[in-house]
């Protein structure tokens, strides 16, 4: 049977929380060697890994989002909306900062070096980045703005729908009883009209996900919802019970719906309106709220349970969260220079990824000026760790 849910601590959560993390760091890698635009790119590309990218990337940032939604509704538990505000806003703002000031710059310095946008050293560079003044189109991601979040864009994204969660959250708390009511086929279909919604109206209107907070509509759509998702999702133990008992039936519906969205894109115009848009949507939106289910049926079936390496994790996930892409990047671009082959640059990249994390979250951990700029508790108060953060992004 699947483990008792009650109040105590969920297991579930906190690992699922650093397994999100540890598949944002692989598929950011990848992202090095996928053909598709990214920061850098290898001289050696990876086709065969597109469709594994394709099938994570669908519901990835999606379940991260849930996540979060569900760790807002574990945190409001024992505090006032104002405390909890002031506390997301310290805890996700000031390592926002701390990384677009100091963490980022390295990705924008080599991007700009790979665009031919700027010859100096890095801290020439850096004065320049520093001085907060637009740069030429095309110099790097944001150059336009003189600054960039990169990939530390969820960040303001789970801060704003936390910081807009908050006054509704009696709104929420009823809607959330009618919500783990769901059951079966219900459970599937009727999560899928938002984002359905999403797709055919707001879409349309905004195209691009450009990660810029303002005028990224689609992307709130379909995060914000995932997020209420998580939100509403609650701590039910009848709707937790009854997601695992599904497991089996959801894993099959999730390889079905990939199938069919894969086929999908090989036959059908995604572009079309009428019945054949429409049928692209419904596989789109079907195959990823399927596989958050499944995520989060098969987690609380095997993982809801003391684990030794949870605690090292549910310190480190968020360091690691915010240092990763800096360290694949740069890596990556120095590894590229060195031109060391298909075989040794990819060990190089994921190793030197995976190494930097390990040492500089270590310093972090153990330094108590650093632990808050990296959105860590002072560490006398480190070793409760109580229900997962709000914080698990891309």
């Amino acid at each position: 049977m699947s483990p008792a849910l009650s109040d105590a601590r969920r297991y579930d959560i906190d690992a699922l929380r650093a397994i999100a993390f540890g598949l944002l760091i692989l598929y950011h890698v990848g992202m090095f060697y996928v053909p598709w635009d990214w920061h850098v790119q290898s001289a050696y590309p990876a086709s065969w890994l597109e469709p594994v990218m394709t099938f994570f990337n669908q519901w990835r940032m999606p379940l991260i989002f849930l996540i979060s939604g569900l760790a807002v509704r574990f945190m409001r538990r024992g505090r006032s909306a104002s405390m909890l505000a002031r506390q997301r806003l310290l805890r996700l703002g000031l390592p926002l900062l701390f990384g677009m000031l100091v963490v980022v710059p390295p990705q924008a310095y080599v991007e700009a070096l790979r665009n031919q946008a700027f010859e100096g050293g890095y801290l020439a560079f850096l004065g320049r980045y520093l001085q907060l003044q637009p740069w030429p189109a095309g110099s790097f991601a944001g150059a336009e703005l003189g600054v960039t979040w990169n990939h530390l864009w969820y960040l303001p994204y789970v801060l704003f729908y936390t910081l807009v969660v908050i006054p509704l959250a009696p709104l929420l708390d009823r809607m959330s009883r009618r919500f783990v009511q769901l059951r079966g086929t219900a459970l599937v279909l009727l999560p899928l009209l938002p984002l359905l919604a999403a797709g055919l109206w707001v879409y349309p209107q905004f195209p691009y996900i450009s990660h810029s907070l303002i005028d990224d509509g689609y992307a709130h759509a379909m995060f914000g919802c995932c997020f209420l998702y998580g939100y509403l999702i609650g701590r039910d133990p009848a709707l937790w019970a009854h997601v695992a008992s599904l497991r089996w039936w959801l894993l099959g519906l999730g390889v079905l719906s990939f199938a069919m969205r894969s086929l999908f894109a090989a036959w059908l115009d995604t572009e079309a309106s009428g019945p054949e848009g429409l049928a692209w949507l419904f596989s789109v939106y079907l195959n990823r709220w399927t596989w958050m289910l499944v995520v989060l049926a098969w987690a609380h079936w095997r993982l809801n349970r003391p684990m030794r390496w949870l605690g090292w994790a549910n310190e480190s996930v968020y360091p690691w969260y915010v240092l990763h892409q800096s360290l694949t990047v740069v890596i990556g671009f120095y590894a590229g220079r060195a031109l060391l082959g298909p075989v040794v640059e990819p060990m190089v990249v994921l190793g030197g990824t995976l190494l930097g994390c390990w040492l500089l979250t270590g310093v972090i951990r153990r330094s108590a000026w650093l632990r808050p700029l990296f959105g860590l508790k002072p560490r006398q108060n480190a070793t409760s760790r109580l229900q997962p953060e709000a914080v698990t992004g891309s």
